[in-house]
Parts: structure tokens; sequence; C-alpha cells
């Protein structure tokens, strides 16, 4: 989701400012071709790593609660106690997964804007510049 929002919306605004992200201001002619390679794998990078961050976070809490509903289904014909106690703390978790799932959406959207917004009008030194 984040790749394919954030490249052509900042190509398709300012061309010039999108290109200039790739090499700073007085880089020596040596780094040059360095410098174009790791800012062009940075742009890419940074959507897929933000997408794998966000998919490993959901995924990570909804294998901890498949986890404990599978105790509550063995524990049930034991204890009852024990299977209401894990209960509980199975909605807990599941109180605690929906805020992490609100939180993970807040910086998914937080840190795309940055990036769409670092690629649209360049870094933000060069912003106070052309102001």
């Amino acid at each position: 989701m984040g790749l394919p929002s954030s490249l052509p919306n900042s190509f398709r605004n300012q061309f010039n400012h999108s290109l200039a992200h790739f090499l700073p201001e007085g880089t020596p002619a040596p780094l040059i071709p360095v410098l174009i390679l790791i800012e062009t794998i940075s742009l890419f990078i940074r959507p897929l790593a933000l997408g794998v961050r966000l998919t490993a976070n959901l995924t990570a809490g909804h294998l901890l609660i498949h986890l404990i509903s599978s105790a509550v289904s063995a524990i049930f014909p034991l204890s009852i106690s024990a299977s209401l106690l894990t209960f509980t703390v199975l909605i807990l978790l599941t109180i605690l997964e929906i805020a992490v799932a609100i939180i993970q959406a807040y910086v998914f959207v937080l840190l795309l804007s940055l990036y769409l917004q670092e690629n649209t009008y360049g870094p933000p030194s060069s912003r106070l510049s052309h102001s």
C-alpha cells in the first residue's frame, strides 16, 4: 500500500524535487553514483519495511490470541475455573490487540505521510531554503 501511493504521487507533483531527493547538494563527484543507488534503494525499501512491520505486529497478536484460545478449549474439560481465568486473559488480549492495531494504523499513516511529504517537497532543509 505504501509503495504504490508514494512513488507516483511524488514524481507527478514535482519531478525536479523528486529527482533532487536522490542527490544532496554539494556531493563530491566520485560519490554521486553510490548516493543515487543508496537513495533509490532507500526509496523502495521504506514503504516495504513499513508494510512488513505492520504485518509482523498484527500477525504476532493473532497468533498469541489463537494459542490462548486453544488453551481455553484444552483446559475447559479439566477445570472450569482455570478455563474462565484463561478466557478472561483472552478477552484482555483481544482488547490489547485492538489497541495495537489502532496504534499500528496510526504509525503507518504518519510515516507514510512523512515519506510522501519528503518525496514531494524534498527534505526539510531544502524546504526552508526555498521559502
